[in-house]
């Protein structure tokens, strides 16, 4: 009796299939993901540094209970999916915010260990197939793999959209065609499935990013103004009814092992690895390409022609004192006006200014969050927004000379 109940332990998949509710779900998760840390950051004013500690201490809890889990139970796994997109991405924040690693750093370094947890997973157990997730080894594995696709997404997203300057909205549909393109090789060209499906899992971290950010943002920054509480509220929502379908309706559930992907052919083995280096050679020069592109063209419209932001800061200065005078008279209202139009300029201007001087930007951006987070604040308090302002103002007038 014993003997059946661990063999039957062994044979329950950890995670869902992948059906069309995987996809939607974890898009919702990862859009979730990037409006509730801003909520958490801003709106209720923990600050980065707090809010990745206390996301973080959720998220293993929740990673402990899906752990020792004996099956995939929708609840468990779901949740845990939505804190890991939130500390994920809080991880490759606090690089770029707190320790100021540039974002085409953390590219690189969580490129090069999500390719090594790969590496290592597929020596280990000879598969990647998520069909097969039946040991703790694996799931280790997994989890370790989702941890890392979303801080990279999270640091690619943000150096396209951002740094370059192309935007959340831009940055969103050229993720859209890739993963299009992506399908169309599945289907037609033969792609492999599970280097299909990894590259698309990879890829919905920008998406949802960009479709979270354009749902929030105020409408004078290009979004359609619905701001992090709502947009959260709505996914959330959204998240928990399809949860309640398929644990109800149970169309998710895998309980049969996938030996498919641990009897492969030395055929079919090659053929995958042509197949793997061929798309890793297509995103370098897609990507480095574009990088390259795209900085030569802001070096084009006068950020190299000097290497201070001396005369350039004088429109912020000019922001953030109507801010403070707002808040010395208690108007709030205009203050988180006055806070929308800052964020919007900054985000503009940012892929001009931070070509010019890199280091001084990213000091100044650290002082705009978090006067951004004081005004924001559900209780806004005057004497912190006020030391907010007079910080930012003082080094934005150090470097504005």
């Amino acid at each position: 009796m014993q003997e059946n109940q661990n063999k039957m332990i062994i044979l329950l998949n950890k995670v869902p299939q992948v059906t069309i509710f995987f996809w939607i779900i974890k898009i919702l998760c990862t859009t979730v993901g990037e409006t509730f840390a801003d909520f958490i950051n801003f709106n209720i004013g923990l600050g980065l540094t707090l809010t990745t500690i206390t996301m973080g201490v959720a998220f293993f809890i929740a990673l402990f209970f899906q752990l020792k889990a004996n099956k995939y139970v929708p609840a468990i796994y779901w949740v845990t999916v939505v804190l890991i997109s939130v500390f994920g991405t809080l991880v490759t924040d606090n690089l770029t915010d707190n320790i100021s690693i540039p974002l085409e750093v953390s590219t690189t370094v969580f490129s090069v260990l999500l390719g090594l947890t790969f590496l290592f997973w597929y020596l280990s157990e000879k598969t990647l197939s998520i069909h097969s997730i039946f040991t703790k080894k694996r799931e280790v594995f997994y989890w370790l793999t989702i941890l890392f696709t979303f801080a990279l997404g999270t640091a690619v997203g943000d150096l396209y959209s951002e740094q370059l300057g192309f935007g959340y909205l831009n940055t969103g549909i050229g993720v859209v065609i890739i993963i299009a393109l992506v399908f169309l090789a599945y289907k037609f060209l033969k792609l492999d499935g599970v280097l299909a499906f990894w590259i698309a899992y990879i890829l919905t971290r920008p998406l949802g990013a960009s479709l979270g950010d354009y749902l929030s943002q105020p409408k004078v920054n290009g979004g359609l103004g619905l701001g992090t509480t709502v947009t959260s509220v709505i996914f959330l929502i959204a998240i928990l009814a399809i949860i309640v379908f398929l644990a109800v309706s149970k169309i998710d559930t895998n309980a049969k092992s996938d030996k498919a992907g641990t009897n492969q052919s030395n055929a079919n083995k090659k053929h995958v690895l042509t197949q793997t280096i061929v798309v890793l050679v297509i995103f370098l020069v897609v990507g480095i390409g574009g990088y390259n592109w795209r900085s030569n063209y802001i070096a084009s419209q006068g950020a190299a022609e000097q290497a201070s932001l001396g005369g350039e800061l004088n429109d912020f200065v000019n922001n953030e004192n109507d801010m403070l005078n707002a808040i010395n008279k208690n108007d709030f209202a205009t203050a988180k006006k006055g806070a929308d139009n800052l964020e919007h300029q900054w985000d503009t201007q940012e892929p001009k200014l931070r070509k010019m001087d890199s280091t001084t930007w990213t000091k100044i951006d650290g002082t705009i969050d978090v006067v951004l987070a004081a005004v924001r604040s559900s209780n806004p308090d005057v004497n912190k927004c006020k030391t907010a302002l007079n910080n930012s103002l003082s080094t934005i007038n150090a470097a504005n000379k």
